[in-house]
């Protein structure tokens, strides 16, 4: 049926750009949409649902356009599955119901499958979580649809929340973040329509711009910053200078901290450190002084010291360097490869690298001490800074604690392992070593399933916090130590189980089994990464019952 479907229309070129007095600005950048199959049909079934509509009592046929990303990305050649639909004379939601009927009308079945619309999701209007106006979402032939009337905005003092109404094409594309995301795809007549006048010289100049006043526009909704921050760093864009002086005034950065949910605020963050180029997002937040704003807790003083943020550059500088293959010329290629190898295997340790740069110049502030000495320790303030500032899930926040927890010690024994050598399993020799295949598989173990992670995060610190000019010495200490514990067999030692259970270690023991088996396996853990080669459960036992004392046993 979809191949049938499919075959009603072939790709659709759109033969004009409307502002023909843009077209000076767009060189060899396509001026044109090309239409897909699938988009071909899409466009033919939306046209074909304006006219029933208009064959209705009481209705006035829409004109649609196809709005805001997707006709930047097929601009650029880049394909899109998510689509917003412009509706010109009614809501999302009433042209949604009539295109259901439409479908329903026993001569569409003959061109069309009733069951070619997925269900229609109503979304009511709920400005705090920046759905301004009831809108429709749906799924027709794999692409996600948004059914939304055209609209103009009007804002107050004291909140980014607008007042809405129903709006020209105009109106909605000067109400949008960046002229580069104000165009319009007609239906009706396959242009390329650009209402600011600057949409397609903005893309040729590969730069973000507000269609109005940036800063009018930053006050009125602050989350635009973000927005901005974001584009940029997606597309490779630089972000014009009036929009970031506009982004920079201290006005705009209270605003963004007091107007916007940190909830918006770290679906951006998110955003950013998923996309293309974390590099470049936090580059230009740290350049336009927003540190403060968005990675810390609004509702605390606490801050940063004045060092870190100035030095912060050196940690998301080496996060890129981690990510970018090196010069063929470049001495510290292999050193950063070997780091790399072990820290780094896949997308989600990349991302986490990412989001510990934002908090890293937190690592060195301490905790508030508890008010009484019983109290639970407080959270490092790098974790409560991303759960209160960003909203990080619960588990980035567990990891971003976990390696504030253990910086100071991953730093100890690595530094200790750099300085005595590589270790040993001889006895005679590891009575004299601090870091012997015993003390750093155990120190791993403590350091849980996302070590990696943690070392990671240690060295993002050391890096900020050391000159440029030790930063080499620095890197090929943790290669040198982090191929030590490869050439171990220790990467995955977290997972390693104790050669007896606990049950037949109390048996052994003659002693019922209680709180003590806990610290009695982890004896029995490190025998094993004192033995590598023993698999005797004998005489891992025979090294318990020696320690039985340690354990409060008789």
């Amino acid at each position: 049926m979809l191949s049938a479907l499919l075959s009603l229309r072939r790709p659709h070129f759109g033969p004009v750009v409307r502002k023909t007095s843009c077209l000076r600005y767009l060189g060899m950048m396509q001026k044109t949409v090309v239409l897909s199959e699938q988009e071909a049909t899409l466009r033919q079934l939306l046209l074909d649902v304006s006219n029933y509509i208009g064959t209705l009592d009481g209705c006035t046929r829409p004109q649609l356009r196809i709005t805001g990303g997707w006709v930047r990305d097929k601009l650029l050649g880049v394909g899109s599955k998510d689509i917003d639909i412009g509706i010109d004379t009614m809501t999302g939601f009433k042209f949604g119901t009539l295109m259901n009927q439409y479908l329903e009308q026993p001569e569409t079945q003959a061109k069309y499958p009733r069951d070619l619309l997925g269900k229609l999701a109503k979304i009511e209007a709920n400005p705090e979580k920046s759905k301004h106006l009831e809108t429709v979402t749906t799924k027709i032939m794999g692409l996600e649809i948004d059914l939304v009337n055209l609209r103009k905005e009007t804002y107050t003092e004291d909140s980014r929340n607008p007042q809405m109404e129903f709006g020209t094409p105009e109106d909605d594309a000067l109400r949008r973040d960046a002229t580069v995301n104000a165009m319009f795809y007609n239906l009706d007549t396959s242009e390329v329509e650009d209402f600011t006048g600057r949409g397609f010289e903005d893309m040729e100049r590969q730069v973000i711009k507000t269609p109005l006043s940036a800063y009018q526009t930053f006050k009125d909704d602050p989350l635009r910053v973000l927005r901005a921050i974001r584009f940029a760093s997606r597309l490779g864009y630089v972000i014009d200078e009036e929009d970031k002086q506009a982004m920079g005034d201290a006005g705009i950065r209270e605003a963004l901290k007091l107007k916007i949910t940190r909830e918006r605020v770290g679906i951006e963050v998110t955003k950013m450190l998923q996309g293309p180029n974390p590099h470049q997002a936090l580059q230009l937040i740290d350049r336009l002084g927003l540190y403060q704003t968005i990675f810390s807790d609004p509702g605390s003083s606490a801050r940063t010291s004045e060092s870190s943020l100035v030095n912060w550059s050196r940690a998301y500088d080496q996060a890129q360097a981690f990510v970018t293959p090196p010069h063929p010329d470049d001495v510290s290629g292999a050193v950063i490869s070997s780091i790399k190898s072990i820290l780094l295997r896949d997308p989600k340790n990349v991302y986490l690298m990412w989001l510990f740069c934002a908090f890293v110049p937190w690592a060195r502030v301490k905790p508030p001490t508890p008010e009484k000495p019983s109290a639970k320790a407080a959270p490092s303030p790098a974790a409560t800074a991303a759960r209160e500032g960003i909203k990080a899930d619960n588990s980035c926040v567990k990891v971003i604690e976990n390696a504030a927890a253990h910086l100071a010690d991953i730093i100890l024994i690595k530094d200790a392992a750099i300085k005595e050598g590589p270790s040993t399993t001889s006895s005679l020799k590891r009575k004299q070593k601090t870091t012997s295949r015993e003390a750093q598989g155990m120190a791993i173990r403590r350091w849980g399933s996302n070590w990696r992670c943690s070392v990671m995060y240690a060295i993002l610190t050391q890096i900020l916090e050391a000159p440029s000019s030790q930063h080499q010495v620095l890197l090929e200490g943790y290669a040198a130590w982090l191929s030590e514990l490869e050439a171990m067999g220790l990467l995955e030692v977290y997972q390693l189980k104790p050669l007896v259970t606990g049950d037949k270690l109390a048996k052994a023991l003659e002693e019922k089994p209680g709180p003590w088996m806990t610290k009695a396996l982890e004896m029995v853990v490190a025998w094993q990464l004192r033995n590598p080669d023993e698999s005797d459960t004998e005489a891992a036992i025979s090294q318990v019952r020696e320690k039985k004392k340690e354990l409060g046993l008789g």
